[in-house]
């Protein structure tokens, strides 16, 4: 399905993943690339410089007693020396005195994930709701009722995604799989979810980007059906992630929403990404098992997305990852945003791509 733009004005080069893609070989064998922070700065959407953030871990976050919380995912608990981020989101917040929603596609491994963290934290708040981010039934099915509860809600960490495979594959409403979940899928839910997010106590929306994404979007083959390549999906839809954090910010403000939104990343994390995705036999799989070293612990690089859902000094419209070791790994810092991101006319232009395909709206 490719998406057709009636604008006339110039269209940034679609001629992005390959680079992206290359830093991201070239960081996993060496852990250093000077092109990952080319024309990038750190002023996020607000264009104010941000300061240096000391030391924050896990037991800097703020009691969350009262705040509703949902994470999407969240159902990747620990298995073998690895585990999800949005188990490790969830259970933070949990043992913080959140009420916590984990909303994931399986049922079995959400309800395990449940029930572990009520075993690591007795007394927690955590529950399980089903969600397909890639079929846009089920994140209308999970919006109705989340709206029909009456209840606000404090704090979105849009979390889930997937990585791309080696063959073009579509969700149940003909997207692109890569694109259904990590991208339309949040954006339809975070639109449906903003009269709950309206309720809420100074709520948050967290995006979750990553260190590798595209130089620019493809807006005549944003699903990528004439050219696929699973890197590029995945690239694409990181970017894709931090355009829409960046341009919700500016909405907000400029409609008096209230609703802060910030963005992430977890520098290079143990998850189930690359073994869920291209596998282990792919490139990114071989530096996945031959270099360890590289791939902190889950927990630790969901600490930058923490930081942006709770701390009080996390700015809106910021962005933030691991500060140490080129960005790759270590305690949160303030992430450097790349040229792409800070792009407005592609911001407005995914925007109102986004509305038409998932027939959803803000207004």
């Amino acid at each position: 399905m490719v998406i057709d733009n009636h604008d006339d004005q110039p269209r940034p080069s679609a001629d992005r993943s390959a680079l992206s893609r290359r830093l991201f070989l070239q960081v996993s064998a060496v852990g250093v690339s000077a092109g990952l922070v080319a024309g990038c700065s750190s002023a996020g959407s607000s264009g104010r410089a941000e300061a240096e953030i000391p030391d924050w871990t896990a037991a800097d976050i703020p009691a969350q007693h009262g705040r509703r919380v949902l994470v999407t995912g969240g159902n990747g608990y620990p298995e073998d020396d690895r585990s999800g981020l949005g188990y490790q989101d969830a259970l933070a917040l949990a043992r913080a005195g959140a009420d916590v929603t984990i909303a994931s596609r399986n049922q079995a491994r959400g309800e395990e994930a449940v029930r572990r963290i009520r075993a690591d934290a007795p007394g927690s708040k955590v529950r399980f709701e089903r969600l397909d981010l890639s079929n846009l039934t089920s994140v209308r099915a999970f919006g109705a009722r989340m709206r029909a509860s009456g209840q606000g809600l404090d704090m979105l960490i849009n979390n889930a995604g997937v990585m791309g495979r080696f063959h073009r594959r579509v969700s149940v409403d003909g997207f692109e799989r890569v694109f259904a979940t990590n991208t339309l899928g949040h954006f339809a839910l975070t639109a449906l979810l903003l009269p709950v997010l309206r309720k809420g106590r100074e709520p948050r929306v967290v995006w979750v980007s990553s260190m590798r994404m595209s130089d620019a979007l493809p807006f005549d083959d944003l699903q990528l059906e004439r050219n696929y390549d699973y890197a590029a999906a995945y690239d694409n839809s990181k970017l894709a992630n931090l355009l829409l954090a960046f341009e919700l910010e500016r909405r907000s403000k400029a409609s008096g929403w209230g609703v802060s939104s910030l963005a992430s990343h977890p520098g290079v994390a143990r998850t189930n990404l690359i073994p869920d995705g291209p596998g282990l036999n792919s490139r990114e799989g071989w530096r996945f098992r031959m270099l360890p070293f590289l791939f902190q612990p889950a927990a630790q690089g969901a600490l930058a997305i923490l930081y942006a859902a709770t701390s009080p000094q996390a700015m809106a419209g910021g962005y933030y990852g691991p500060k140490g070791f080129q960005g790759l790994r270590g305690l949160p810092g303030v992430a450097s945003v790349p040229a792409a991101a800070q792009d407005r006319w592609s911001a407005a232009t995914l925007w109102a791509s986004l509305e038409r395909l998932g027939q959803v709206s803000f207004g």
